[in-house]
């Protein structure tokens, strides 16, 4: 009824520490290119605000295609009260448990397979510094 919700809500949050954290990581760069040192090349790491927004578009997909599908099923209804179980209290509770049970299982679940694809991208990066040297060194 409501189990989108819960990814939508972890997608405002995401949405704005990565924005902040991508503010952070401009900074840094911009102080970089200003003190005019010259470091040797190195591998370009994703940065980790680049990574968060990563969290950020998996979680808003998951909960507008959800939305979609209560929609489909008239779970969800252009007028308030916008959720049709929030007009029977019997319905609101059954709604409060879905959201805290399917709704929370989605969020971890995405959230678990952004970790995935963040420890395969530090081993890819990883993979690439040997290789970085190995091609200097020649």
């Amino acid at each position: 009824m409501a189990c989108f919700l819960v990814p939508a809500a972890e997608a405002v949050v995401t949405t704005v520490i990565s924005k902040a954290a991508e503010k952070k990581d401009q900074d840094l760069t911009k102080i970089e290119t200003e003190s005019h040192v010259s470091a040797p090349e190195t591998p370009k790491k994703v940065p980790f605000s680049r990574k968060l927004r990563w969290l950020s578009n998996m979680l808003w997909g998951g909960a507008v295609l959800l939305c979609f599908e209560h929609l489909w099923h008239g779970e969800v209804v252009p007028y308030p009260p916008f959720l049709t179980a929030a007009a029977d209290p019997g319905d609101t509770a059954e709604m409060l448990h879905e959201m805290s049970t399917v709704g929370v299982c989605m969020a971890l679940l995405i959230t678990a397979v952004w970790v995935g694809m963040v420890i395969v991208t530090g081993i890819i990066e990883k993979r690439a510094v040997p290789e970085e040297k190995a091609t200097q060194e020649v």
